[in-house]
C-alpha cells in the first residue's frame, strides 16, 4: 500500500492534538479520583500525561485548603496550582481544549506567565 506525505497530514495533526492535554500550558489537573480508602486524590499532569504532582486527602478534607491548590468563588474550581517539587505558582483555569490523560479528564489548566 503506497501513501502519499498529504495523505498523512491529517494523522500528524490528529497525533499531535492527542499528545497535548493542554495546548499553551505548563499543567493540566485531572478530576477528583474517589478511593475506596476513605480518600480522594487529584493528579496534575504535564502536557504530556506524566504525572508529575498529587494532592491525597481524606473524604472530609477540602482540597483548597492543603496549600497546592487555590479555588475560586463558588462555582469552585482550581484556579491556582503550587508545584510541591518546586513552590513555583501557576494560575488555572478551564480550557475547552483540554484533553484526558488515560480515563482522567482534565479539569483545568495551569500556566506560570504564560510559559
Amino acid at each position: 500500500m503506497h501513501f502519499s506525505a498529504f495523505s498523512l497530514l491529517p494523522l500528524l495533526a490528529l497525533a499531535d492534538v492527542a499528545l497535548s492535554i493542554c495546548p499553551g500550558f505548563n499543567y493540566g489537573i485531572g478530576n477528583v479520583h474517589p478511593l475506596n480508602t476513605g480518600y480522594n486524590r487529584w493528579d496534575v499532569y504535564d502536557d504530556s500525561c506524566n504525572k508529575v504532582d498529587l494532592l491525597t486527602i481524606t473524604t472530609s478534607e477540602n482540597p483548597c485548603f492543603q496549600g497546592i491548590f487555590g479555588c475560586s468563588p463558588p462555582p469552585v474550581t482550581f484556579n491556582q496550582y503550587t508545584s510541591t517539587r518546586t513552590n513555583l505558582v501557576y494560575n488555572c483555569r478551564p480550557d475547552p481544549n483540554s484533553g484526558v490523560c488515560g480515563t482522567n479528564a482534565i479539569s483545568v489548566c495551569c500556566r506560570n506567565d504564560g510559559h
